[in-house]
This record gives C-alpha cells, structure tokens and sequence, in this order.
C-alpha cells in the first residue's frame, strides 16, 4: 500500500504542473489545432493519474473515448469546418459572457471549498475516504465494483452524461453539413453576389489571384505580391490568415530587394569610375 500511495503522489507533483501549463496555453492560444493538442496532453496526464491510482477501467477509458475518440473528432470537425477568428471574437448568444464568468467563479469557489476542506480534514487527523481496496471489495475487482456504482446509485448522472455527449455528436453533424441548413449557391448566384458587392462596395467582380503568384514559392501559405511589392490579401483563405499560417510577405521581398541594392551600388560605382 506505500508503494501505491508512493507512485500516485509523483505521478500527481510531476504531472500536475504540466497539466496546468498545457491548460492555460489551451485556453489562451489563438490557435484551435494548438488548443486541441493541448487538451490532448491534459487528457494523457489525467489517464496517467488514474493508473497511478489503480484504477485501469479510467485509465482505458480516457485514452480511448477521450483521447483517442472526442478529441479527434474534434479536431476534424475543426479543420473541415475552418472557423476563423471573426466567427470566434462574435457573441452569437446573449448574455453569454456573463454566464460564463458566473459558471468560472461557481467552479473556482467550489474548488476552493473541496482543496479547503480536505486540507482541513487531513490537519484534524479526520479520514473520511474509504480507500480504494475497500471500494472495491464488493465487486472484487475494479471494473465490476465501478459498473454495480454506475447502474445503481449514480445511474441518472450517468444517463445525463450519455445525453450530453448525443447532443454533442449531433451538434457536430450539424456544424459539418452546414450545406443542408443553407442551400448551395450556384455559379449564377455566385455571379449576382460578385455583381451586388461590386456595385455597392467596389470589390473586383473577377477571380482571386492565386497564392504564390509574384512570389518566391508556390505553397498555399505564400501569399501573392502585387507588381508594386505589397500583398495581395484575397490570394490567401481567409481561414487561414485567422490563424497566422501566412508565410510573411517581407521574407519573400527580401532577396529581390537585396539584389536591386546590389544592382544600384555597382551602378553608382561604375558612374562614380566613369566620372
């Protein structure tokens, strides 16, 4: 029993940082892909505790359906969907920052009472926890004892949890098959929208110029250079320079203008000979 209580605790004081870390960077990154990675790493962490603790049915569970499942899917609904920062800086739902500041604060009081009060309990020499042996002592082992919990007393979370991740679910078939939702323009829909924008605001009614036109690279992320050297804006998705994956247009300019300087110094050496 040392052993065990030994390997959960280092498990706890190596992983625990970490977790943290990658947390806040998923919350704070701009990024969707990065985000994602990190929960990835938050998830493995966790699976990690739950072995240290012996508890092997989580500890597959969470590499499995978490890990391995959820956030995959998440991360390919991300990438087929391509939300970009406008869509994420825009409050679609009322009153949506000022639920989510409540439910941060109810959250942060709630772990402040449950880090307090096992603090507490363990200075008074009070130990409330049945112990995990003893747990699963019914059921004989850790899987059995888990289910007879799960089907029995906490059988209702357990439906709304399942309920929760089937709305999930059809939340995400709706976000990735938003052609149903809107019907399909067509080229003479296209045609008469390129039209309106022109003669409202003046857009250029032709075709986008492609990436890498007027560059050093033909890659998707290179963006295109006007002949007078600036960026073409509308050469690159608009997906993609939400999330930062241009390649900058000044490494690009940069040895062409170094050649011109080079060309203008021999000219003024060649003049300043000749004079």
């Amino acid at each position: 029993m040392i052993a065990m209580v030994t390997a959960s605790q280092w498990a706890f004081w190596l992983l625990a940082p970490i977790m943290v870390i990658a947390a806040l960077v998923m919350v704070l990154t701009r990024k969707a892909v990065h985000s994602a990675l990190c929960l990835a790493i938050v998830m493995i962490c966790l699976a990690v505790q739950y072995a240290s603790l012996q508890a092997p049915f989580l500890f597959v569970v969470q590499i499995i359906v978490y890990t391995g499942a959820i956030l995959m899917l998440f991360l390919f609904v991300v990438m087929m969907v391509g939300r970009d920062a406008r869509d994420t800086v825009t409050d679609t739902l009322k009153g949506h920052r000022a639920a989510s500041v409540i439910t941060a604060v109810v959250l942060a009081a709630m772990l402040v009472v449950a880090v307090g009060s096992a603090v507490t309990r363990s200075q008074l020499g009070i130990t409330g926890s049945a112990g995990l042996d003893t747990a699963n002592a019914a059921g004989g082992s850790n899987v059995v004892a888990l289910a007879e919990l799960l089907f029995s007393k906490y059988v209702v979370p357990f439906e709304a949890t399942a309920a929760l991740l089937i709305t999930g679910v059809v939340g995400t078939m709706v976000l990735a098959h938003g052609e149903i939702l809107h019907p399909k323009k067509h080229q003479k829909e296209r045609y008469q929208d390129r039209m309106a924008a022109y003669a409202a605001s003046g857009a250029h009614p032709g075709a986008k110029p492609n990436s890498g036109v007027y560059a050093r690279g033909n890659a998707i992320g290179v963006p295109a250079l006007l002949p007078d050297g600036s960026v073409a804006a509308e050469s690159v998705s608009e997906a993609l320079r939400s999330r930062g994956g241009i390649v900058d247009a000044g490494e690009l300019k940069a040895p062409t203008e170094r050649a011109f300087a080079t060309i203008n110094a021999d000219r003024s050496r060649v003049e300043g000979e000749l004079e």
